[in-house]
């Protein structure tokens, strides 16, 4: 099974619905999560976007709410706010841009399984206004014309974080969602 932790985005059925076509998925809210119990009978979480800006807003509470991140007890995908929170957990700074709500080409600069199966330019759908710098011990794994941070991995824990929203963006985000389910079922089998 796999947790989508939802973060109060219009979005996270669609998450949930892609994800289900591959694997059992169960939906928690970020506030009600314990990682150590609901996370359990997992073997991954992706974490919702969110209708918060980070740069307006003390992301201390948000952050203590996903400080488990430090030390994930499955993969874990981020995605938008996801993504930012995963990336500030780990010392990302954030910061203010130009609102993106459109379909960007997003190029894959590195090997990441997240993007198996895919061109290395890609046309995904954004919907922010906010990015954030690549955190230590992160690879930089994707850039856009309009967000130098569209994907990152983590070096050596099963994080993963996406500024574009794969949930709606066709036939080639639905496969960066299963991907993920890949990515989880391997993760599960070597542990």
């Amino acid at each position: 099974m796999i947790a989508v932790i939802d973060c109060g985005s219009q979005k996270t059925p669609l998450i949930e619905s892609i994800l289900y076509e591959h694997i059992d998925t169960k939906v928690i809210s970020m506030f009600d999560l314990n990682p150590e119990t609901d996370l359990a009978d997992c073997i991954g979480a992706v974490i919702s976007g969110a209708p918060i800006l980070i740069t307006e807003k003390d992301p201390e509470p948000y952050l203590e709410l996903f400080a488990w991140l430090k030390n994930p007890p499955v993969p874990v995908l981020g995605i938008c706010f996801g993504h930012q929170i995963m990336g500030l957990t780990f010392g990302a700074l954030a910061n203010r841009q130009r609102d993106d709500r459109d379909w960007q080409t997003v190029e894959i600069l590195v090997d990441c399984p997240l993007f198996d199966k895919l061109p290395t330019e890609i046309e995904l759908m954004e919907d922010h206004c906010e990015a954030i710098s690549i955190p230590a011990g992160f690879v930089h794994v994707g850039v856009s014309d309009s967000c130098v941070n569209e994907a990152m991995m983590h070096s050596t824990l099963p994080l993963y974080g996406v500024q574009f929203h794969p949930e709606v963006s066709g036939t080639h985000g639905a496969i960066v969602l299963e991907n993920f389910v890949h990515i989880c079922e391997r993760h599960s089998n070597e542990h």
